[in-house]
């Protein structure tokens, strides 16, 4: 789609993110409220207890961002009213039902107003406890597809995945071969979901009943994550939790309009709203800071290896 198109199509809309304190979210957020001031809404849902927690983390972790700058320099004392009218904090989670909103009418209004659904709501920790992957990285988007059902005027429901749930292939892969043929086989001859949920859960009890520490609970269910990723033939489990997520996805969408985004490492920003923001070192950050700073001075690696890395760049 040609840029005028993209706004002119996004002009009034009302969009639900998750995962909008996230880099992609986030990045996503100030590029809207940017480059089409007509939005109608968006609703962000935020881990917190009430609205008004909501709106503190809303604020402290994303609007007052060096990222909002130029946003903000653009509305000059308008700012805070623009933010307030356009911006509506919801509280919630995508680990749990109904994405964890309270209250039938607030429910109701955001499912006759949401038009699209933006998800990049993720644990990002390559091995995180194997209960809280597959909460927020599987059945996360399961929550977020039975509330995305129910959205009466529901143009689209964007999902952000990851390139290497492609692990293991190389070069171009289509979307007719894919590279979760076993996972797909494993999924259809047993509920897996139900599985690997009651997997988690068991050895939960069980470390809570042995009176374990919160150390000793985290280590045993990352260790857990682990074996259960590998048995299947990933290398962590963030891949395949996200993979899974892939699959329950395709089987249970019915009619619903969806859009997977794949990308690979991704960095910082590549002009707008300017060159190299980017939100801590994390990854690949990390190597990139060091060698800025002159602290790494050389990188023992295979010159003739390809890294994929991804900048924001405009759409």
């Amino acid at each position: 789609m040609e840029l005028d198109s993209i706004l002119g199509y996004l002009e009034s809309k009302t969009i639900l993110v998750t995962g909008a304190t996230g880099l992609l979210g986030m990045v996503f957020v100030e590029k809207i409220l940017r480059v089409q001031p007509n939005i109608g809404k968006l609703y962000l849902l935020i881990r917190a207890s009430d609205a008004n927690s909501a709106t503190h983390r809303m604020r402290n972790e994303i609007i007052e961002k060096e990222l909002f700058r130029v946003l903000r320099e653009k509305w000059g004392t308008d700012f805070e009213s623009f933010i307030s009218k356009k911006v509506v904090a919801i509280p919630g989670d995508v680990a749990s039902a109904e994405l964890g909103v309270k209250g039938f009418e607030l429910r109701e209004r955001m499912c006759n107003e949401i038009q699209i659904i933006l998800h990049s709501a993720a644990t990002v920790d390559f091995n995180d406890r194997y209960d809280i992957a597959l909460d927020v990285n599987t059945f996360g988007v399961l929550h977020v597809l039975n509330f995305a059902k129910k959205c009466l005027k529901l143009e689209m429901l964007v999902h952000i995945s990851t390139a290497y749930v492609g692990v293991g292939r190389s070069g171009l892969i289509l979307e007719d071969s894919s590279p979760m043929d076993e996972l797909i086989k494993e999924i259809t001859k047993s509920d897996l979901k139900v599985l690997e949920r009651n997997m988690a859960v068991d050895k939960l009890n069980e470390l809570k009943a042995q009176n374990a520490s919160e150390k000793v609970i985290t280590n045993k269910m990352k260790d857990l994550g682990v074996a259960r990723s590998k048995l299947y033939g990933w290398p962590t489990t963030y891949l395949f939790t996200k993979a899974m997520a892939e699959v329950y996805l395709e089987q249970s969408k019915g009619n619903l309009p969806i859009t997977i985004i794949r990308p690979t490492v991704v960095t910082s920003t590549y002009k707008e709203p300017f060159p190299g923001w980017h939100q801590g070192y994390r990854t690949v950050n990390s190597v990139i800071g060091t060698f800025w700073k002159g602290a790494l001075t050389c990188l023992p690696i295979d010159p003739t290896a390809v890294m994929d890395l991804v900048s924001f760049i405009p759409f």
